[in-house]
């Protein structure tokens, strides 16, 4: 070989080395049907919001009827209970059931999102306190609207059913029940629902949602009082319309508020006995827990609220709830007049009169913790500790 030859033998670059199969196959593009299926499912942070929900809803119904399949076999022939009787029992026994499934699918998603369950709206500063500020709230709530039926003349109080010792056993049993029953409901819509949702929601993915609570209401022939979904969707229109026009900071939780109050008013539309005031009612007292959430940093004044309410009304009152009157009551209280008026067999719920009591418990909330607020504002600027940023929300 030449000197010139071996020249340019040294500026030839040496051929790259073959490119196996298996890579040439990972670097090629995926095809467009893959590529749109993952974005479909994923988002930035893992899997999107919806599919997060729908998997928890799912995984919650399963637990719901796995756990109350088992536990039929005991409650009749060992304990006696019907869970179709509006008992203290049988609401021990069903909301106990519901709230397992519902544990159980919020461990699932912890575990997925690698969270605590304690993560979906149940931490924040001063958690106790809003827990007793909802149960005074949730009883005073119900008593001025019986009041006010009362003083109408829509509700006649009859003779006292229970005395001595049975009023405290009666008063235990139905605490536990309803403290149940605040814990499930509030735990699948303001804690896992809201968390979620507000985290990754736009306007259009909440109006679509909504439109199918309502066209669900609408074709199932078994549902009651759908127009209060009707009613809850489109009062939510225009405002989240203009919150996500206005790309403000807080219209995914104000989007997501609306979606989940829509939903709990639907899943009420399944009980007997439903009015459309009634749902409508649900709707709005779960938007109500919204704000409660926003404000506190917490589902804790909801669930005392919740818990209260409930309680006030079926056994410190005696009032009718979706067509079921109770067991084991302290008062007794008797309908009277138009059903729209009185509420009729939906109790106290579904009366018109509870559209201003939901209001005034709204405005009071907002007042209280917002004066809360700035209470502690002047505390602070005198060299007190700053409020944590969690019990300082914006109604934005």
């Amino acid at each position: 070989m030449t000197p010139q030859d071996e020249f340019q033998a040294l500026q030839t670059p040496p051929e790259p080395p073959p490119i196996p199969q298996f890579a040439q196959a990972a670097a090629s593009p995926e095809p467009a049907e893959t590529r749109f299926l993952k974005w479909v499912v994923l988002g930035e942070n893992g899997l999107r919001v919806g599919w997060s929900v729908a998997l928890f809803l799912v995984l919650a119904f399963l637990g719901m009827g796995l756990f109350g399949a088992v536990a039929m076999l005991f409650a009749q022939k060992f304990f006696n209970i019907n869970p179709r009787h509006l008992t203290a029992t049988s609401t021990i026994y069903v909301e106990a059931i519901q709230l397992l499934g519902l544990l159980a699918a919020a461990a699932v998603a912890a575990l997925n999102e690698r969270r605590r369950i304690l993560d979906y709206n149940l931490t924040g500063p001063n958690r106790v306190r809003h827990f007793f500020t909802g149960l005074v709230g949730g009883f005073a709530a119900l008593s001025a609207l019986v009041l006010a039926l009362h003083a109408g003349g829509w509700l006649h109080f009859g003779p006292v059913s229970l005395s001595g010792a049975t009023i405290l056993q009666f008063g235990a049993l139905w605490g536990i029940g309803f403290l149940l029953t605040g814990l499930g409901e509030e735990g699948m819509t303001r804690c896992y629902m809201l968390f979620t949702l507000a985290r990754g929601i736009n306007y259009w993915w909440a109006f679509g949602t909504v439109s199918c609570f309502s066209l669900f209401a609408y074709l199932n022939p078994q549902s009651n009082g759908s127009g209060g979904v009707y009613l809850m969707a489109a009062l939510g229109v225009l405002p989240c319309l203009l919150l996500h026009l206005k790309k403000s900071p807080s219209a995914g939780f104000w989007e997501s508020a609306w979606l989940t109050s829509t939903f709990f008013g639907y899943m009420h539309t399944f009980n007997a006995g439903e009015s459309w005031i009634g749902i409508f009612s649900a709707a709005g007292i779960g938007f109500v827990f919204c704000v409660s959430v926003r404000l506190t940093g917490s589902a804790w004044w909801a669930i005392g609220f919740h818990a209260a309410w409930d309680w006030a009304q079926t056994f410190f009152y005696g009032t009718a709830d979706s067509g079921m009157r109770p067991s084991g009551h302290y008062l007794t209280t008797i309908p009277s007049g138009l059903d729209f008026w009185s509420g009729g067999n939906a109790g106290p719920e579904g009366s018109i009169l509870i559209v201003p009591v939901i209001l005034l418990t709204l405005l009071a909330l907002v007042l209280f913790y917002r004066r809360s607020r700035s209470q502690k504002g002047s505390e602070s600027s005198t060299g007190s500790e700053t409020p944590s940023p969690a019990a300082q929300p914006q109604l934005s």
